[in-house]
């Protein structure tokens, strides 16, 4: 990890694997003073019509991707990758180098602004980014079979397809040992909230 001098920007990913809770957390980090990166607000961003990244897409996994208005068919690309681990590792290497060079921006613009706290939600961390860029790094968990539950309840996916996408991703627990702080999330929000919290006030304390 860097070692941050008192004064100036703390640099935190936060990380979880899907539907541990991790949007959950940022929200209420942003809410209690932190400036958030969202990456997945800046895969939109990048993947947005007409930009360098969809044109890439729409020439790697051709014009059945691409809708009517020119947007991305994400659903449709995301069954279509989630059965190939080649296609997978293409789109990464078109879409995450646009991510990265974002994401550093806006770390550069917080830094410049002198803000405190800054937290990159970034879901794949430890699969696709490089944790050493960061002072402290804070993992969101929650059981398998609860995260499985809440992907089949709250975005309609049948239970093959979820499956497909907890495996693409690194064992949790093999996250937990390479994080600074984990929010074990396998309660209620008031739970979580209270678990986010003393992490909160720990990120604090070394701000």
């Amino acid at each position: 990890m860097n070692v941050t001098q008192r004064g100036s920007t703390l640099n935190i990913a936060l990380t979880g694997n899907i539907a541990a809770g991790k949007s959950a957390v940022a929200d209420l980090f942003r809410r209690w003073g932190a400036t958030v990166i969202d990456a997945d607000e800046i895969v939109r961003e990048v993947q947005a019509p007409g930009g360098q990244v969809m044109r890439a897409i729409a020439e790697r996994f051709g014009a059945t991707v691409v809708g009517a208005d020119g947007s991305l068919d994400r659903a449709g690309l995301r069954r279509r990758v989630m059965a190939d681990p080649e296609a997978l590792a293409a789109l990464n290497r078109i879409v995450h180098p646009a991510v990265h060079a974002r994401q550093g921006a806006l770390l550069a613009e917080a830094q410049a602004r002198g803000d405190r706290l800054v937290v990159s939600d970034i879901p794949l961390l430890f699969e696709a980014s490089d944790p050493s860029a960061f002072d402290a790094i804070v993992l969101v968990d929650a059981p398998e079979e609860m995260r499985l539950a809440r992907l089949l309840e709250r975005r309609g996916l049948d239970p093959e397809e979820a499956r497909r996408m907890m495996a693409a991703q690194m064992p949790s627990h093999d996250k937990r040992a390479r994080s600074d702080y984990v929010i074990e999330n396998h309660g209620d929000l008031d739970d979580l909230e209270r678990a986010a919290a003393a992490v909160w006030r720990a990120l604090q304390s070394r701000a």
